[in-house]
């Protein structure tokens, strides 16, 4: 215990022991090894990496053990997780940390997306989404590491993508609606070689919308549904010349049909955008593959559905 060096050592060595393993978290638990682990996780005692190392390993058999993780998925978690989270002097190796150990608890468990709610971890990563996007000016002067910023953008994304669906959670989805206005603006300003940050935005929205038109019509009415499809203009029109504009068209084109499923209002709108004239021209691209056709088509279906002006392309 005096020793964070072979402390961080022993960590990643469960760690190792117990990844994808079901059997050997089960081992750890019953020797009330989590246990210890955790604790050791919010120790007052303890060296800062070896506190962080230890979030780390706990992400892992939460990961690896739904009994590990639903002994892990309690309310005293989460307002740890607040704490961490808010400290404004926690490295931000930390909190990516942190994120992912919350994004584990989340994912695919509707107790973990409650707690999350109801402990205020929701409202913490919605503020952690608009505050650490690597590309605002204000990020760029507050934390010069622009990789372990972006790192810690893209798992927060993450964390919310998990606390609104699989399992859908409408009031989840209904909480991440002020998230819009400033996406808004995100897509008018992203170009076009940033393609990570664009699929980390378009997987958001996609999971954000999903199935639930109270939402999808939130997000129209901030505009991000008019920014969208003109920016699935855009980079359609250069799709033909452009492997980069092609994968994004595809993208959008994947994010606009959950903006519009089951939405034929919305649907109906776009065409004084000429989308399916451009989803024509995408689905003849050589470079898409079957399941990337099979998207652009979907997309197609549903607004050749919806209206009939929109079938005069």
């Amino acid at each position: 215990m005096k020793c964070p060096e072979l402390q961080k050592q022993a960590l990643l060595a469960i760690h190792s022991v117990c990844d994808k393993s079901e059997d050997h978290v089960d081992l750890l638990r019953e020797m009330g090894g989590v246990a210890f682990v955790y604790n050791l996780s919010k120790s007052s005692i303890v060296h800062p990496d070896v506190k962080e190392t230890a979030l780390f390993t706990l992400g892992t058999v939460a990961e690896a053990n739904v009994y590990c993780k639903n002994s892990l998925c309690r309310k005293e978690t989460f307002i740890d997780l607040v704490e961490w989270l808010t400290k404004e002097d926690v490295p931000l190796t930390k909190k990516r940390v942190t994120v992912y150990f919350l994004t584990v608890l989340v994912a695919n468990n509707k107790l973990g997306q409650t707690l999350a709610q109801t402990t205020g971890c929701l409202d913490i990563l919605l503020d952690l989404f608009r505050t650490t996007f690597p590309l605002s000016p204000e990020t760029t002067l507050r934390t010069p590491n622009a990789t372990q910023t972006y790192k810690l953008w893209s798992s927060v994304s993450s964390a919310l993508c998990g606390c609104v669906n699989n399992p859908q959670n409408e009031e989840g989805q209904r909480i991440c609606v002020a998230a819009f206005p400033i996406i808004k603006i995100w897509l008018q300003q992203i170009a076009l070689p940033q393609t990570e940050i664009f699929q980390s935005i378009f997987f958001f929205v996609a999971m954000v919308v999903a199935n639930n038109s109270c939402v999808q019509e939130s997000f129209s009415a901030s505009g991000g549904l008019e920014v969208l499809t003109l920016t699935l203009v855009r980079f359609a029109s250069e799709a033909e010349t452009s492997l980069l504009a092609c994968q994004l068209s595809v993208s959008i084109s994947k994010t606009l049909s959950a903006c519009i499923t089951d939405n034929s209002a919305l649907a109906s709108g776009l065409a004084q955008y000429g989308v399916v004239y451009h989803l024509l021209s995408l689905l003849m691209n050589p470079n898409l593959d079957p399941e990337d056709k099979l998207s652009a088509l979907l997309t197609l279906g549903h607004c050749t559905e919806a209206s009939g002006k929109t079938q005069v392309w």
